[in-house]
C-alpha cells in the first residue's frame, strides 16, 4: 500500500488526520467501524499507544488492522512501556506490516492511568526515539550495527504543544525533534489560536514540515471544565463554556465551535489532528460544517 499520507504531507496539501483508540480487548469490531467512517474524510487514522497510561490493544497489531481494510494508519510508539530492544523490534515489525506513519512520543505517566503500579521504562524519550527510526531507515540499529535483513522505511512525526508555558522550552523541543528527524507534527488540543498563531510565526516559521492544529470536541460545559481540571496544559476560555452551558444541544454546539475552530487552523498551519472521544461519527459532519471537503485520492 502507498504511503498517501506523506505523499500529501510532502506536497503541501491541507492535511487532515483523525484519533480513534484500539479496543480494551481482542475485539476490534468498533474501532474498526470508527475508522470507517472517517474514511476519505481523512488522510490517515492516529492509533494511540496507551493515550493517559490506560490500557489498549498493542497499536502495531491495531495499525496492521486498519490497513487490512484500506485505512492508512499513522501509529503512535510511545516510550513509557518498553526498552530500546523492544521498540525497534517493534517499529521493524510495523514496517513489515506495511505501516509507514509513526508518532513518536514519550508517552504519559503511569501513575496517571489504570494500572498505576506498573513499572515505566521511559529508556527512550521521544527526540531519542525519532533519531532511532532514522537509523532504522539508514539500515543500522541503536548500536550502529547493520540490519542484515534490510532497511526501514518509516515517516516519523512528533507532538508538539504550541500552549506550552515556557516558550523557550517550546522551542528547544521543537528545534530538537525537527533535528532528530520529524518530518510532521501532531499538535495537543489548541484553545488559544493567538498562540498557535504566535507560534506558527515565531517558531514554525522556518520549517516546511506540515503542522496539525489538534481540534477536540467538547461536548458539554461540564466536559470543559473537565478538561481544564484534569488535563494538562489545557486551558478552555470561559466564552466557551458559557456558550456551551447556554447552548439548548450542548453537543451540536460544540460541533459548531470544532468547526469553527478548523477554519481559524486553516488559516495558519497545514492541517488539522480531530479528536472526538467515544464520537469519532460526528467528525466528518464537523468536517463539513467547517467546510472541508472530502479526500479525492
Amino acid at each position: 500500500m502507498t504511503n498517501s499520507f506523506r505523499a500529501s504531507a510532502q506536497s503541501g496539501e491541507f492535511l487532515i488526520t483523525a484519533e480513534v483508540m484500539p479496543p480494551k480487548g481482542g475485539d476490534p469490531t468498533h474501532m474498526i467501524e470508527m475508522a470507517k467512517i472517517l474514511k476519505g474524510r481523512v488522510h490517515a487514522v492516529n492509533i494511540t499507544d496507551g493515550s493517559r497510561a490506560v490500557l489498549r490493544m498493542c497499536p502495531v497489531a491495531a495499525s496492521a488492522i486498519l490497513l487490512q481494510h484500506g485505512i492508512e494508519p499513522i501509529c503512535q510508539i510511545a516510550c513509557r512501556d518498553r526498552n530500546q530492544i523492544g521498540l525497534q523490534a517493534d517499529l521493524m515489525g510495523a514496517h513489515a506490516l506495511g505501516i509507514r506513519n509513526i508518532l513518536a512520543l514519550t508517552g504519559d505517566p503511569v501513575k496517571a492511568g489504570d494500572h498505576p503500579e506498573a513499572k515505566s521504562v521511559f529508556d527512550l524519550e521521544s527526540v531519542r526515539l525519532l533519531k532511532l527510526i532514522g537509523k532504522l531507515n539508514r539500515g543500522v540499529d541503536a548500536n550502529d550495527k547493520p540490519l542484515t535483513d534490510g532497511v526501514t522505511d518509516l515517516f516519523p512525526g512528533a507532538a508538539v504543544d504550541p500552549q506550552l508555558k515556557s516558550w523557550s522550552g517550546l522551542q528547544r523541543r521543537f528545534e530538537h525533534k525537527l533535528e532528530a528527524g520529524a518530518e510532521f507534527f501532531q499538535s495537543q488540543l489548541i484553545s488559544d489560536f493567538e498562540r498557535l498563531e504566535k507560534f506558527m510565526n515565531q517558531i514554525a516559521s522556518g520549517t516546511d514540515k506540515p503542522i496539525l492544529a489538534g481540534i477536540f470536541l467538547i461536548k458539554s460545559a461540564k466536559n470543559a471544565q473537565f478538561l481544564n481540571k484534569y488535563v494538562p496544559g489545557v486551558n478552555i476560555p470561559q466564552a466557551i463554556i458559557d456558550r456551551l452551558a447556554a447552548a439548548d444541544n450542548p453537543l451540536r454546539e460544540g460541533m459548531k465551535i470544532a468547526a469553527e475552530q478548523v477554519q481559524l487552523a486553516k488559516q495558519l498551519c497545514q492541517g488539522v489532528h480531530m479528536m472526538a472521544v467515544k464520537r469519532e461519527d460526528l467528525i466528518p459532519e464537523i468536517l463539513d460544517l467547517a467546510g472541508i471537503l472530502p479526500i479525492t485520492c
